[in-house]
């Protein structure tokens, strides 16, 4: 299984305190001319995903979440199609 190449999210920064409070999860911060401009390079339907996570640094970052629905829901769809033919000849009769 291939994965994708990381895109990180110009412009953004997730930063967490471990000085906060319990339910204070961290800090994003937008370099607003940057932030902008990735955005409009990555919009899809007026949307952008982004997932913060940890590197094996420690230390957190953003990137572009690039889960397409429709190329992962039309590779599950085949599977599936087939357990509910096989389900169909099982054997039984009602």
């Amino acid at each position: 299984m291939s994965q994708a190449e990381k895109v990180f999210a110009d412009g953004f920064s997730f930063k967490r305190n471990e000085k906060a409070p319990e339910f204070v999860i961290g800090r994003l911060s937008l370099k607003v001319d940057d932030a902008i401009a990735f955005m409009r390079e990555n919009e899809k339907n007026g949307w952008v995903n982004l997932n913060i996570k940890t590197a094996r640094s420690g230390n957190h970052y953003v990137e572009l979440d690039n889960y397409d629905p429709v190329k992962n829901d039309s590779k599950s769809q085949k599977p599936k199609q087939k357990e509910a033919k096989a389900s169909e000849d099982d054997g039984f009769m009602f």
